[in-house]
């Protein structure tokens, strides 16, 4: 028991630090540049309930015109102290917004784990005034925000634990005359009024030790997001005036997307269908893992295919019939055959792959399911004792690419797989091989082993539950759909 325990916590350490990392990546290449057409550009900066994915920041969005550029460079789990260190603060500075919104609190607070990432509220206030400075001095103008209250109800009253801090930020904003957001006061008097049953329907969910569910009382589903995030839509045009004529006059209604989350977080049942290879599929791939993570309420169909790339998998009509299938999330993995030399099967990482996966999405969205990206599983092949990169590396580069062009969740399963391999020799790695996979004997002219592509039933559950596993971060409603999800809390993640 204690060995999984370790096994456990070093993986959630190995996909907290991958996550972070992609994301970094991800987001670098997001905010390179402006959006056309727009005239004012917006930076969200902060923690996770300032993200898309688990916080205010796609309500925010939504409440703004089309004239304005709107990107969200928070980070989960990021504090005032890693948020510089991680290089995010630099990589916000030099992508020169004309206005940022600077949230900070929920990680900097101090607890008895004495996390790395905490800060006295004397470092919090430096550091918070470090960020004005820092933007001032090249012509972009800070907006501060105190954190949005956790739900913390007694009595029928919130009871924030994130008062010092509000009243801390306030203060810095009074001294360095900046414009402020009180969002810390407005999500108590808004929550108080509503009351705890609807506060909670808000929020996502979590596991506690024992892996039940149970609500987060920090983050926010699609509903929240839009609640708050029209909350700060609304008091940016007052804070700033000149931001006014950005916000939209009526509240921006949930996108179908939103809906469809809404309904999977109140427990509706639904179908996840895989797309992919041989490295998906259920004879060699990780797809059995994944689905066998999944609670009874969900449908898994592994529709991946043996030999198929982006283009033979469209060209054969296999995805026309995984349309046909209707499912509410598609999970989509392509690399290893499109590195192929037939015509038949080959494409270019930045070209044709490239635009297979935009096509991908948009069919995926043109009937009203949700399509989740993942990168290529690593090979596990090893040279002086290092685990050998290969070409695949371009296909999960372009797969980052698009998944940020077209705004989709991605799960980087080509950057979690080598960092646990990393850690294994050749001899631990090979027990996670397939025998005898036909694709493996038809590259190897036969000799199917060692099969260093393909998985055997322990290689389906290992990179199986790391999908499940990012899956639940990444794509929040769907944690309560994946069983034995480690509980988040320290993590850099929603």
């Amino acid at each position: 028991m204690r060995r999984r325990i370790v096994c456990l916590t070093l993986l959630a350490a190995t996909l907290t630090f991958c996550s972070v990392h992609a994301q970094i990546a991800l987001m670098s290449r997001n905010a390179a540049r402006r959006k056309p057409g727009t005239v004012v550009r917006i930076d969200l900066i902060g923690d996770s309930t300032q993200t898309d994915s688990a916080g205010y920041g796609r309500g925010f969005c939504a409440n703004l015109t089309a004239q304005v550029d709107c990107v969200n460079m928070a980070m989960g789990g990021a504090s005032t102290k890693t948020f510089r260190e991680q290089g995010l603060w630099q990589l916000s500075l030099a992508t020169r917004p004309d206005y940022m919104l600077i949230q900070f609190g929920h990680n900097d607070e101090e607890t008895p784990e004495h996390l790395e990432r905490q800060t006295t509220m004397a470092q919090y206030e430096q550091n918070l005034r470090t960020f004005i400075s820092d933007a001032r001095a090249i012509g972009i103008k800070p907006v501060l925000v105190t954190p949005i209250t956790r739900r913390y109800f007694e009595d029928g009253k919130i009871h924030s634990d994130l008062s010092p801090h509000a009243v801390t930020m306030k203060r810095v904003a009074v001294d360095m005359h900046v414009p402020l957001i009180d969002l810390h006061s407005d999500s108590i008097a808004y929550l108080d009024r509503i009351g705890e049953l609807q506060a909670q329907a808000l929020g996502i969910t979590k596991k506690d030790p024992e892996r039940n569910t149970i609500p987060d009382k920090t983050h926010l589903n699609w509903e929240g997001s839009y609640v708050f995030g029209r909350m700060v839509a609304v008091d940016v045009g007052k804070a700033v005036p000149m931001l006014a004529k950005f916000v939209k006059p009526k509240a921006a209604v949930l996108p179908p997307e939103g809906r469809l989350a809404m309904r999977i977080i109140q427990k509706a049942p639904f179908a996840i269908v895989l797309v992919g290879d041989s490295t998906v599929a259920t004879s060699g791939g990780w797809g059995p893992g994944f689905c066998a993570t999944l609670t009874p309420n969900v449908t898994c169909l592994d529709l991946a295919e043996n030999g198929r790339s982006s283009k033979s998998y469209i060209d054969e009509g296999l995805w026309k019939k995984a349309l046909a299938e209707r499912g509410q999330y598609y999970f989509i993995q392509f690399g290893h055959n499109d590195q192929k030399s037939d015509p038949v099967r080959h494409t270019d990482p930045d070209t044709t792959y490239s635009d297979n996966l935009h096509r991908l999405i948009r069919d995926t969205r043109a009937i009203g399911a949700i399509l989740i990206l993942v990168t290529p599983l690593s090979r596990r092949n090893y040279r002086d004792k290092q685990l050998v990169i290969d070409a695949l590396a371009e296909y999960a580069v372009a797969a980052r690419r698009v998944a940020a062009e077209d705004n989709v969740t991605l799960v980087d399963l080509y950057a979690m797989s080598p960092k646990v391999l990393e850690g294994m020799t050749q001899e631990q790695a090979d027990a996670l091989d397939a025998i005898a996979h036909p694709d493996a004997a038809v590259e190897m002219g036969g000799a199917a082993q060692p099969d260093r592509t393909h998985l055997n039933a322990k290689g389906k559950r290992v990179f199986g539950r790391m999908v499940a596993d990012d899956t639940a971060r990444v794509e929040v409603e769907l944690g309560p759909n994946i069983e034995g999800v480690p509980d988040h809390r320290g993590c850099a993640a929603p």
